[in-house]
């Protein structure tokens, strides 16, 4: 008990006095080696669609659909002949999710549901009981429920298309129950050293992690025997060893929270992270852009093809027909280049404001992102998503 009220007056310290100005609490940038989770999938069938289900034509439409229901009715002794089932109303959908950490038997956790067939909108669907698997199909839950996807999909006879989200992926909230237990939830124990996996593995980042934790644990009277209780793996994985007088579940419980509170600075790499479908250029405060000079010109051509009727000489001729002539007409036009010079050692602001200078827009600061990489200046990662 004295132990227990140890380790909670630590958590508590370190809660109040440790928040320093850019340092972030370990369990915010690391996790619990043996907290893994487990992929499922999952195939089913979504029912209660308004017309917006898979289509069961011979020539086109989801063969498997009307394959699946026919099963199933035959299950409930109902037979149907598969050339009379309708499936307008139904589709069948993937069912994906994972396995909440440290989960029980009984368990709840989200489930996503996504469309397989060609059905076009899933809102106001119901999915029936799925079987969630594992790859080697071990089923270790069971998904249903009602489908939210935070959008609609509507399309007339005439042809007109309304839509707002991505109709064909939703998510069922609390939608899937564990039924089998999975061996990480047993691994959790006082009897094995507790690692830490950083979610972005960088040797800096580990060994200050490593250094906190044995500094903390030295100011709170932990003595190690041979080594420090703390040591980083790799760059990935530091591993700490849980101090002798800790023998319970419990005790490691509130150790490994104690732990999980102490902050320290991440070392961040520079980046630079663009999105080319939507213009998007993002770039960390520690990206540095050597000397270079950066000439920008734009050549516009605009190309105008105007008809021109031809009539007949004669009015009413018989011999004579209309015709339709075009005329076109090509403009180019080249804007004067732009020049701008970008001093070493300069930041992303220093940049950005020369790029500003330029009037470039978010497609033109790609390609120019692009080929300071290609020219050497560039002192980061160009990550093209």
């Amino acid at each position: 008990m004295i132990r227990k009220n140890q380790i909670l007056i630590l958590l508590i310290f370190v809660s109040i006095f440790s928040l320093l100005p850019g340092q972030v609490r370990l369990k915010d940038i690391t996790r619990v080696e043996n907290a893994q989770q487990i992929s499922l999938v999952g195939y089913g069938l979504v029912t209660g669609l308004n017309g917006t289900g898979d289509r069961a034509s011979r020539n086109y439409g989801s063969v498997f659909t009307v394959q699946t229901i026919s099963n199933m009715l035959e299950r409930f002794g109902i037979t149907v002949p598969r050339e009379n089932l309708r499936t307008r109303n139904v589709a069948a959908v993937m069912v994906t999710a994972k396995t909440p950490t440290f989960g029980r038997i009984g368990t709840n956790f989200d489930v996503t549901v996504s469309s397989l067939g060609d059905a076009t909108s899933l809102e106001g669907g119901v999915l029936l009981m799925t079987p969630l698997l594992t790859q080697d199909g071990t089923q270790y839950a069971r998904a249903q429920g009602a489908i939210s996807i935070g959008g609609f999909n509507i399309e007339t006879t005439a042809g007109e298309k309304v839509r707002k989200n991505h109709a064909l992926t939703g998510r069922i909230p609390g939608g899937a129950s564990l039924i089998k237990s999975y061996p990480a939830q047993e691994r959790f124990n006082a009897d094995e050293p507790i690692r830490f996996l950083l979610n972005q593995p960088d040797f800096i980042t580990a060994s200050r992690i490593a250094n906190k934790i044995n500094q903390s644990l030295n100011s709170q009277g932990y003595q190690a025997q041979d080594q420090e209780f703390a040591q980083p793996v790799n760059g990935g994985v530091i591993e700490i060893a849980l101090p002798d007088d800790i023998s319970s579940k419990q005790e490691a419980v509130y150790f490994t929270a104690s732990i999980e509170t102490l902050t320290v600075e991440p070392d961040v790499e520079a980046r630079v992270v663009i999105n080319e479908r939507t213009g998007t250029v993002v770039a960390g405060g520690d990206v540095k852009i050597s000397e270079v000079m950066i000439s920008h010109g734009s050549l516009r051509i605009h190309i105008q093809r105007r008809p021109i009727i031809s009539q007949p000489q004669a009015p009413l001729s018989s011999t004579g027909r209309t015709v339709v002539e075009y005329q076109t007409r090509t403009k180019v036009q080249e804007d004067v280049a732009k020049t701008a010079s970008v001093k070493s050692t300069s930041s992303v602001n220093d940049l950005t404001a020369a790029l500003n200078e330029l009037g470039l827009r978010p497609r033109d600061v790609i390609a120019v992102f692009q080929a300071i990489k290609q020219a050497g200046a560039l002192n980061a990662d160009l990550i093209i998503m």
